[in-house]
């Protein structure tokens, strides 16, 4: 998923949500554009109800690296399943993307770098490779990094990173480099910058 400008982005939605816009350099050239602002006199307008949905929709996609036909496809599916609440369907189908997982599981620091080691077929689901990021686990499944891959450079410190790395509790470590799917992901779980019902409101108007 292309992206643009990411200081941009993350300055247009006032969220972090790229590794690039957590840096301090990121933080100074925010805080002069804001002096900017002011001092050329321009008011900030409180955002529209759709507005904000809007803006909640887009970080949602960014941050996971969606985009738009997926993103609306998942909405679609959290109305559809019949249990549950659409909020936390929603929050499920997007915490089980298999990029997702393994960005969760610490095997590599963003989920634009697990999209790339997924799509490069390094990662491996119940032990045959799966090179779709966007495939979805489900509770029993087990994830691993390919053993061909261990010694690649972006692996290699897996193993010490990992021993103060505490995933989320629907990730258990079982071995090496490797981990099981225990549990659904819990609402709460997902990001907590993200306002998932104003999600909802957003698509159910267009």
């Amino acid at each position: 998923m292309k992206t643009g400008p990411k200081f941009k982005i993350c300055r247009r939605l006032g969220e972090r949500i790229f590794p690039k816009c957590q840096t301090t350099k990121f933080a100074i050239s925010s805080t002069g554009a804001a002096k900017a602002g002011k001092t050329t006199g321009r008011r900030s307008r409180s955002a529209s109800d759709y507005g904000t949905q809007l803006r909640e929709k887009q970080k949602a996609r960014y941050t996971y690296g969606v985009n738009e036909r997926q993103f609306r496809s998942y909405v679609k599916r959290s109305q559809m399943i019949k249990t549950g609440n659409p909020l936390v369907n929603l929050g499920q189908l997007v915490e089980s993307r298999l990029d997702n997982v393994v960005y969760r599981l610490g095997f590599v620091p963003s989920r634009a770098f697990a999209r790339q080691v997924v799509s490069h077929g390094h990662i491996l689901v119940n032990g045959g490779r799966v090179t779709i990021p966007s495939y979805v686990v489900t509770v029993g499944d087990i994830i691993s990094i390919r053993v061909q891959s261990r010694d690649n450079g972006v692996f290699r410190e897996v193993a010490t990173r990992l021993k103060e790395y505490e995933p989320p509790a629907w990730l258990l470590y079982t071995a090496d480099r490797e981990a099981k799917v225990i549990a659904k992901p819990a609402l709460e779980e997902t990001e907590s910058n993200l306002n998932l019902s104003a999600i909802i409101d957003f698509y159910s108007r267009v």
